[in-house]
């Protein structure tokens, strides 16, 4: 375990996690059985068993702090409020995702036979949330400077990107809804679908302009997501921002 770092449960891993993998991550594991425990969905843990969801709520933590170190490295003459949407865009499950399959984790994950049989290794909220836990294993088997060199390996070819601020779509419609007196843009989530590990979210973003109602919707795994979806389709269809 990491020196300094939090108390965290053991357990004798089941299967070691391929060569392969260990050394695309570029992290030699002291103790396997943390990214064995990262690379378990609740879907396919031993009954009593851990899964990756403890793991995951720390990588969250360690890759904002560590993403945040990056931001202020490279924009030192941003201010919060120009930082903030580029940290969101770093953090955001669909990054997480993409750098899930980059390192080729889907493969690796364990899920139930009904979870991997409906595609569970591609679904974006899966492999972000791998993703997250692999970086708290990382973390707790080395420290603060072996979660350093991932995420800067995977994150650092995306800084460029960020050299404009990534749009924020419900930023943006609330400023444009209130520059014009239209008042507070509305959000009602109309459905969910999915389990509880893997949702999917669709939001209604409405507003009401010229005497009429303005709506679209979204998808999303979050409801946040979806909301921002949401916003983003309606600003296209009102011609506020042109289709990418």
């Amino acid at each position: 375990m990491a020196r300094g770092s939090p108390s965290h449960r053991r357990r004798t891993p089941r299967g070691v996690p391929a060569q392969s993998l260990v050394e695309a991550l570029g992290h030699p594991f002291a103790d396997i059985a943390l990214l064995e425990e990262a690379l378990t969905h609740s879907s396919g843990a031993d009954p009593g068993g851990a899964d990756n969801e403890r793991l995951e709520f720390l990588g969250d933590r360690v890759l904002a702090l560590l993403a945040t170190e990056m931001l202020i490295a490279r924009f030192p003459d941003l201010d919060e409020g120009d930082l903030a949407p580029r940290l969101n865009a770093m953090v955001r499950g669909e990054t997480c995702a993409i750098v899930a399959r980059a390192a080729g984790l889907g493969p690796h994950i364990r899920l139930s036979a009904s979870e991997a049989g409906s595609g569970g290794r591609d679904k974006a909220g899966i492999l972000a949330d791998a993703c997250e836990a692999v970086i708290g294993a990382i973390y707790l088997d080395g420290g603060l400077d072996a979660a350093r060199r991932f995420v800067r390996e995977h994150w650092q070819p995306m800084m460029a990107d960020l050299a404009v601020a990534p749009r924020d779509a419900k930023t943006a419609l609330q400023e444009w809804t209130q520059g014009r007196g239209l008042g507070m843009p509305s959000y009602e989530l109309v459905g969910r679908s999915g389990p509880d590990h893997a949702p999917s979210f669709r939001v209604r973003a409405a507003v009401a302009v010229g005497g009429r109602e303005a709506a679209a919707e979204g998808e999303g795994t979050s409801k946040r997501a979806a909301e921002q979806a949401a916003a983003e389709t309606l600003l296209i269809a009102e011609n506020v921002w042109k289709a990418d």
